[in-house]
């Protein structure tokens, strides 16, 4: 199935097309190779878990093939994940074991004990906390259960310590073989996101300047695909946070993640102001323009301070010649809008837009005054 970085990807493609289609390509090579690398991986710490798991002593080394399944279950593409993913197995191991063993102290294994131990297994696997462990816990009840034999104490013991021997293996690879950072894709979202939203502020500003209704109407469909893509963005950035949580590189790439989740911040708040924007418009040109029409006199003005606004966000600097010519701009709209109103000619679309770009240029300059 595709991960949210994969569609991340191919909706900047689509969004950006042909702006970003180099830089979206060579993240797509990095995430093909951070899935061939952590299959390496996966397979190293396997080998080496069967090699370690008959070395085990007690009764442990009757059931080596365990060893495998706990290292195969704790590669995680991050650091932090294998660790969490590995620690919340062996929770739902022991829960789900201790589960069958209570059971076995009322009876030998039956089509009834097993149909309730793995009843109330399954009912204990809704616990959220459990994580990756829910999945194992009314499996180790049903394998202690029907494979313990004569022995399901000796079977848990063993069961449990060869998959900690794997887990413990494939942390340990995972950690000092090449961890992940996935900072490419925080990189490369964010900037994606921002030139996404630039352009569809410079588009709309064009179609403003056309004969209406505009021939160029690709901009009106774009009214939920940029929330979704915010949400992507958000997603990989969330994905290069927890894989630099642990994780031994992280000194040498001193990224500031904070930074990019405030950046992150504001650009999702503009998303929404765009997004409405965008609503407005097409909603004046194609639906009621009887009803919400912007007025001749202000098309012009309107239309630069849309394309200043865009060029302002593209630029992302509140101390750029961009951020000012659109703060600029947009006052000259708000003069040309005080002249125009009249009962006779309503400038509620323009008004709209215009509170819409005053907020995109102040998010922009708050953001920034806050790091």
């Amino acid at each position: 199935m595709p991960t949210t970085t994969d569609n991340l990807f191919r909706k900047t493609g689509r969004l950006l097309r042909p702006s970003l289609s180099s830089v979206a390509g060579q993240v797509r090579g990095m995430l093909h190779y951070t899935r061939i690398q952590l299959a390496v991986k996966a397979a190293l710490a396997v080998g080496i878990a069967w090699t370690l798991a008959p070395l085990v002593p007690g009764v442990a080394a009757q059931y080596p093939y365990y060893a495998p399944l706990g290292a195969l279950v704790s590669m995680y593409p991050t650091v932090f994940g294998s660790a969490k993913a590995g620690f919340q197995t062996l929770v739902g191991l022991v829960v789900g074991m201790a589960l069958a063993l209570i059971a076995l102290l009322f009876g030998g294994p039956s089509v009834w004990t097993i149909a309730l131990i793995v009843g109330v297994g399954v009912l204990l696997a809704g616990i959220p906390k459990l994580g990756a462990g829910r999945e194992y816990l009314p499996m180790a009840a049903l394998f202690v259960l029907v494979m313990g034999g004569d022995d399901p104490d000796g079977y848990s013991t063993g069961y449990a310590v060869q998959m900690l021997v794997g887990v413990a293996v494939g942390l340990t690879v995972n950690a000092a073989i090449f961890p992940p950072l996935h900072l490419s894709g925080a990189v490369n979202g964010l900037k994606s996101l921002r030139l996404s939203l630039a352009r569809q502020l410079k588009e709309m500003g064009a179609a403003i300047s056309e004969t209406w209704p505009p021939e160029h109407e690709a901009w009106s469909n774009r009214r939920t695909e940029l929330i979704a893509f915010s949400k992507e963005v958000r997603e990989s950035v969330q994905l290069a946070e927890t894989s630099h949580r642990g994780n031994p590189r992280r000194r040498r790439h001193g990224r500031d993640l904070s930074a990019d989740y405030e950046a992150l911040r504001a650009m999702e708040r503009v998303t929404l102001y765009v997004e409405d924007m965008t609503e407005v418009l097409a909603t004046a040109i194609w639906t009621s323009p009887e009803d919400m029409p912007v007025p001749a006199e202000l098309a012009e003005p309107l239309s630069e301070a849309m394309t200043a606004c865009g060029e302002a966000v593209e630029t992302w600097d509140a101390d750029s010649e961009e951020h000012t010519q659109a703060r600029d701009a947009v006052r000259r709209l708000q003069i040309e809008m005080n002249t125009a109103a009249s009962p006779d000619s309503p400038v509620d679309v323009t008004a709209s837009l215009a509170m819409s770009m005053r907020r995109i240029l102040r998010t922009i300059r708050a953001e920034e005054e806050h790091q």
